[in-house]
């Protein structure tokens, strides 16, 4: 499969023309486009992700777009299977029933809404929901499982059509997509549409400031075309005819941002956390271009240590393995000298057991065979459960293997201690 790409000339924010490009990487295949035997996963075509900053306003994003019918036609995540989600998503619905107190049964709306676990949580509370998501064989599954999601794109016109069939919405939210979305400013505008005037538009994405502290180029890949942050985002809604009220940090997938957006001039106060961001980013200088080299200065330096690390590997003849069919699979094994490297990968996801990763074509098996082939090193793949894959396995740990974590820095664990390289 040969996806259409398009490479844009201006930020996707404000559409300034005056951008840059910060961080270069290595083109890497589709992350959820998996293969039915080895030399079609090797053969698979690989796509642009170089990191660009808008100099006018500071957002910082990816300008090559992928068609999002080659994105999400065989799009095989899902919310629910996803370590702490469904917690993280009640605290989020408890939050926003404590702060802003919507009516019980009015209408919650969530914009690539997955598999429904977010608005399980709003229909568990008594509200009516509709999920957006253009995952077919996803938003057929969640329909089917009793979160009514129509297969669609967000646009104006399906804006207009939900108003007509299903009148305004209290609750719109967007969680993870808002980094997923080209015409964030056609988003917004739909999101407007179908707000009712005391509604509240809440969104969450991975925050720049984590991904710089932690040196985070696993979130890097063809969904993720924004990395978002305040200042950018306070002057964007703006010019949207919104405004951004609230604002807090959370550590799912070690470290988001959640905002929560109204009409201008609407019923709530833009509250202090707005501006205890802006005053962190100004004292970070997340918006300016030097910080971003500075970044990739530390990506460069990453990835040489984990390429030397690999040569010694190589010279020992050790066996490496890969845990978890990740979308950040093929971002951290071609960032980080990991091509032709990786045996196998070993993942629980029925859906993927059997087939063979795009780009490397690396067989994917059950994770019960990390303990029949024992390798000597286990890559840790994805990268946001590393810990918890480790606590899991410690009986790997005890038979002589050692996991290898890429993010934030590079580690060997073992069963006695960890090496940071």
């Amino acid at each position: 499969m040969t996806a259409k790409v398009t490479h844009r000339k201006t930020c996707r924010l404000c559409d300034s023309s005056n951008v840059i490009c910060v961080l270069e990487l290595k083109p890497i295949p589709l992350s959820e486009n998996y293969c039915s035997n080895r030399a079609s996963g090797k053969d698979a075509e690989r796509y642009p992700i170089d990191l660009f900053m808008c100099v006018e306003c500071g957002h910082v994003q990816q300008l090559d777009v992928v068609d999002s019918k080659s994105l999400w036609d065989n799009y095989s995540y899902f919310s629910s299977m996803a370590n702490g989600m469904l917690e993280h998503f009640a605290d989020i619905r408890d939050m926003l029933l404590e702060k802003y107190h919507p009516a019980k049964g009015s209408l919650v709306i969530d914009i690539g809404s997955n598999d429904g676990s977010l608005l399980r949580a709003f229909k568990d509370s008594g509200f009516n929901v509709l999920g957006i998501d253009p995952a077919i064989e996803v938003a057929r599954q969640a329909t089917e499982s009793g979160i009514p999601t129509l297969p669609e794109l967000m646009s104006l016109d399906l804006a207009r059509k939900i108003k007509l069939d299903h009148g305004k919405a209290d609750i719109i939210c967007a969680f993870n997509v808002f980094a997923h979305a080209d015409d964030l400013g056609g988003m917004v505008d739909s999101i407007k549409e179908l707000l009712s005037d005391e509604g509240i538009f809440v969104f969450e994405a991975q925050y720049l400031l984590d991904i710089l502290d932690k040196n985070i180029i696993a979130t890097i890949f063809h969904e993720h075309i924004s990395h978002h942050s305040v200042k950018p985002m306070v002057g964007f809604m703006e010019r949207h005819g919104m405004e951004l009220i609230s604002v807090s940090r959370s550590q799912i997938q070690h470290g988001s941002l959640i905002g929560v957006v109204q009409h201008k001039g609407g019923k709530y106060s833009i509250d202090g956390t707005v501006g205890k961001l802006l005053q962190i980013e100004e004292n970070r200088q997340l918006d300016k271009v030097q910080t971003l080299y500075d970044f990739a200065e530390r990506v460069k330096y990453q990835k040489a240590q984990m390429e030397a690390f690999v040569e010694r590997l190589k010279a020992q003849g050790a066996s490496v393995a890969g845990y978890g069919a990740a979308r950040s699979g093929p971002t951290l094994i071609s960032q980080m000298g990991l091509t032709d490297v990786i045996e196998y990968i070993v993942d629980d996801h029925p859906q993927k057991i059997g087939l063979y990763s795009s780009g490397d074509g690396i067989k994917i098996l059950p994770t019960s065979d990390l303990y029949v082939k024992m390798p000597d090193y286990t890559v840790i793949l994805a990268w946001v459960h590393a810990q918890k894959i480790i606590a899991n396995n410690r009986r790997y740990l005890e038979e002589g293997g050692k996991f290898i974590v890429l993010c934030p820095n590079i580690s060997v664990v073992s069963l006695d201690s960890t090496e940071t390289l």
